[in-house]
């Protein structure tokens, strides 16, 4: 990219669980096109508890995370953004979640977006020139990029997790049903993100504790928790270490529990679980001081969602989700996307004909069934992280050990949502898996606690 060099502006991004970026602009959201339009529905890919969006930017098909946290559009330079984006201006420091450097970005004026019906005009999208973190392999697909606040301010939308359809409506031409098993709760737009009050219960026998939350669509845990945001709010006497997600300047670690309950309006949510994050990787998010975390789609997948950023207003409907158990990955690994590789299958080719010699009953038509083999194109998955002292490591997992099987079965023929899921299990569960031709078991503590357990197979 070549740009004038202006003054440098400091923004600050979150990526996955929200970003803030100190600029203000005059450009407007989407807009529903057709006077007799009044709303528009479109599917969505629900992969890693994350919204897959996909979207037309100056008629190039590209796949956004629907992020509600997220207050500018963000396109990752991985994606050959200069293919699709063009007229780029200034340059600026992004600083993200981790403790690493922050990252240069360059700003692309005068874009149209395309949903459909949908349409947004002059849009401005901000081009992160160098992203190691390399979202794409961490999500199995190729992500171009992040979108929120421009898709939420001018429509009312209702996301459907059980189907993966988002209806987006014009506010205008809306009017809400009477509901009697919905809640709508308030919300507070601050810096183009939205926030909501709640309340949680740290233990059995403490009190309520009010909290206010930032609602975020693009974080793929249940809540986040700022460690000693409130002197009432603390982390429980049992928990472990975890990596929490990958942001700009690096990996983001906290500490994982399980407090007593979530409420949401008459909505109570029973044993959900934490994470507590440090105060370093979270430094900018603190600076609305009357945050006290975030929830994000471990919570909200378990309703049917209304954003209705014109009304300032959250609505929910609970699914058939609702009283799932919440689990984490207890495994210690962050497995991610490493190409294709070339597989050789069998084939079953079968042919009908008459054999030379009679069977017993002197019928000469047989089947034969002749062998044959084909040669595919599959994925590759690699170990990008492994937790010290987790069960993986425990059992002899290492970084950039390439995933064989899983349960017996080969890991190509899982997508990268799949094998992660796998990893999110009750106490007690058993994996086996294989890596590098090694063969590993893991196993849970009951308390939540993860730990390792290897009965006699040999995991070096």
């Amino acid at each position: 990219f070549k740009f004038p060099m202006k003054k440098i502006v400091q923004i600050y991004l979150i990526l996955f669980f929200g970003v803030c970026i100190n600029l203000n602009s005059q450009s407007k959201g989407f807009r529903l096109i057709g006077a007799q339009n009044s709303y528009q529905d479109i599917s969505f890919q629900f992969i890693n508890n994350l919204i897959v969006i996909p979207i037309q930017v100056n008629d190039k098909k590209l796949n956004f995370i629907l992020d509600s946290g997220v207050s500018k559009t963000i396109v990752f330079n991985s994606s050959r953004a200069d293919t699709i984006l063009s007229n780029f201006q200034n340059k600026y420091k992004l600083k993200g979640l981790g403790e690493g450097l922050p990252v240069n970005a360059v700003i692309s004026k005068n874009n149209l977006f395309k949903i459909n019906n949908l349409i947004a005009v002059n849009k401005n999208v901000y081009v992160v020139l160098k992203d190691d973190f390399d979202l794409s392999s961490k999500m199995g697909i190729t992500i171009h990029g992040v979108i929120g606040y421009d898709i939420f301010s001018d429509l009312i939308l209702r996301i459907n997790y059980k189907s993966k359809k988002i209806r987006f409506y014009n506010p205008s031409q809306y009017k809400q049903k009477i509901c009697s098993k919905c809640e709508v709760l308030p919300i507070t737009i601050f810096q183009k993100k939205p926030y909501i009050d709640l309340s949680l219960k740290l233990n059995n026998n403490s009190k309520i504790i009010p909290i206010k939350m930032l609602i975020d669509s693009g974080g793929s845990d249940a809540i986040w928790l700022f460690e000693y945001s409130n002197e009432k709010i603390v982390t429980p006497e049992n928990f472990f270490t975890d990596f929490l997600g990958v942001g700009l300047s690096g990996t983001v670690y906290g500490k994982r529990s399980r407090i007593s309950s979530l409420g949401l309006g008459k909505f109570l949510l029973k044993k959900p679980t934490v994470s507590f994050l440090d105060t370093l990787s979270t430094k900018d998010a603190r600076k609305f001081n009357k945050r006290n975390g975030s929830i994000g789609t471990g919570i909200l997948k378990r309703f049917t969602v209304w954003f209705d950023y014109p009304n300032n207003r959250l609505m929910l409907k609970k699914n058939n989700s609702f009283n799932e158990e919440f689990n984490y990955n207890m495994s210690g690994l962050e497995v991610v996307y490493d190409g294709k590789i070339l597989v050789e299958e069998l084939s079953r080719n079968y042919n009908r004909g008459r054999g030379e010699t009679p069977d017993p009953n002197g019928n000469r038509n047989y089947i034969s069934l002749i062998k044959s083999y084909e040669y595919k194109f599959k994925p590759n998955f690699k170990i990008n992280d492994v937790l010290k002292g987790s069960p993986a490591d425990i059992a002899g997992v290492m970084k950039d050990d390439i995933l064989i099987k899983i349960n017996g079965n080969p890991a190509y023929n899982f997508q990268l949502h799949e094998i992660i899921s796998i990893f999110h299990k009750k106490e007690n569960n058993l994996i086996f898996s294989s890596v590098f031709g090694c063969f590993v078991v893991f196993s849970f503590k009951q308390n939540d606690e993860a730990i390792a357990s290897n009965p006699g197979i040999n995991a070096t």
